[in-house]
């Protein structure tokens, strides 16, 4: 399946037809040259991250996360550090389960929430069964140390490695309160930039101690893709609990 292959190598771990030696962050293997490793990330109409404004109140079901399982390792890709999971962990919405794949970090956040860019971003890979994706991205305000990604990264991995975790602990530990969120069609935020995918950012975002943003940026450095127009998209926001 395609787009489960995609689910997999959301990060461009080795992907056979998008090799990571082709892009990256900066010079001549920067964003504004994606297109040439992957054409709809130039010419598609529907691609992440965007800036969040401007949001459309709607009636939106209450996210159905059941993240049950546990992460057991972290790989250094070159583009990000992305986290393995095992267990029972799905996502089900518009009548569909989807299964978690890995989840990575961006730093400073891709998505804007209002024009804010937080110092970190989580997201979340999840696919169904016939391979659509659906991305629940997690925002990192800086505040108190977060114990869970200090089990995450308390060994962090060089580039092209992978450490497992001495102590495995639960995917859950990693979230926010669920209950409010904004909702958007958009795509991978890495070549090839596939579209279609469901994107779920969570408005209450986490925290980490200024340290473990520290510690991040040195080992990702600054791997997030600049915002991309919204073009017709709608983005919804789910009603605030006041309503």
């Amino acid at each position: 399946m395609k787009k489960l292959w995609l689910a997999m190598s959301v990060s461009a771990l080795c992907a056979a037809n998008v090799q990571a030696s082709e892009w990256g962050y900066e010079g001549a293997h920067g964003p504004e040259h994606w297109g040439a490793v992957s054409p709809v990330c130039a010419a598609g109409v529907n691609q992440s991250p965007v800036n969040i404004d401007d949001a459309v109140e709607a009636q939106l079901a209450p996210l159905a996360v059941h993240y049950a399982g546990v992460v057991t390792s972290l790989t250094n890709n070159g583009h990000t550090l992305q986290a393995s999971v095992s267990g029972n962990n799905t996502l089900s919405v518009d009548g569909k389960t989807f299964t978690l794949q890995q989840f990575h970090f961006h730093t400073p956040s891709e998505n804007l929430i209002k024009g804010h860019q937080y110092p970190l971003e989580a997201h979340f890979v999840n696919a169904d069964a016939e391979g659509n994706l659906a991305v629940l991205a997690v925002m990192f305000e800086v505040g108190k140390e977060n114990s869970a990604l200090s089990q995450l990264t308390q060994t962090l991995p060089k580039k092209g490695q992978s450490q497992l975790l001495s102590n495995a602990f639960p995917v859950n530990d990693l979230l926010p309160q669920l209950n409010d969120y904004y909702r958007f069609n958009g795509s991978l935020t890495t070549p090839p930039c596939s579209e279609g995918v469901r994107w779920f950012v969570l408005k209450q975002p986490q925290v980490l101690s200024a340290q473990q943003d520290q510690s991040l940026m040195q080992v990702m450095g600054h791997n997030n893709r600049p915002v991309q127009p919204h073009h017709a998209r709608v983005i919804l926001s789910n009603y605030t609990r006041d309503h």
